[in-house]
């Protein structure tokens, strides 16, 4: 995709949010059902995803661990970010990579140690870039990727979150 290309799309979509903000909110949603085993499947709009323990916690390591999807949807939008960012600032992109790291110990999930926390605490977030951008537009376009990305956004500013059930009716 060309530059003019993206703005091409995204200009039509920038001027409503302008002149009609409440248009911008949307509220995105994620459904899943517990399925046999330890497990549940995610229904993602796209494919199905069956979600289990890691093998550090009991699982067999066939299903889906939530915290590599945490990291994949972290990989997945800081790609997808900087390939838009890349294509709207005119720098070429030969190849990019990016690979998502983040530590976890499994004694803070499994209740062996309360001192031990759950959850991820250091996430990496590492580009390889092929280009001929010089390192101005480098760090120009990591510091908009990093801007404009929803889910580093979201894991740097964490949003309120909020837990309610409901009884299925009989």
């Amino acid at each position: 995709m060309k530059a003019e290309d993206l703005r091409a799309v995204q200009t039509p979509l920038k001027d409503r949010y302008r002149e009609a903000p409440e248009t911008a909110l949307i509220t995105l949603r994620a459904q899943g059902r517990i399925a046999e085993g330890v497990s549940c499947r995610i229904e993602t709009g796209k494919a199905l995803v069956v979600a289990g323990l890691h093998p550090a916690t009991g699982g067999s390591g066939l299903a889906a661990c939530s915290g590599d999807m945490l990291l994949e949807a972290l990989v997945a939008c800081a790609g997808v970010t900087l390939n838009a960012v890349a294509t709207a600032l005119g720098i070429e992109l030969r190849d990019a990579t990016l690979q998502a790291e983040g530590d976890l110990d499994f004694r803070g999930t499994l209740g062996v140690s309360k001192d031990a926390p759950v959850g991820l605490q250091n996430i990496r977030l590492q580009f390889t870039l092929d280009t001929d951008a010089s390192e101005e537009q480098l760090d120009t376009l990591l510091r908009l990727t990093e801007r404009y990305c929803v889910v580093f956004q979201t894991l740097a500013r964490p949003p309120a979150l909020t837990v309610a059930r409901t009884r299925k009716a009989a």
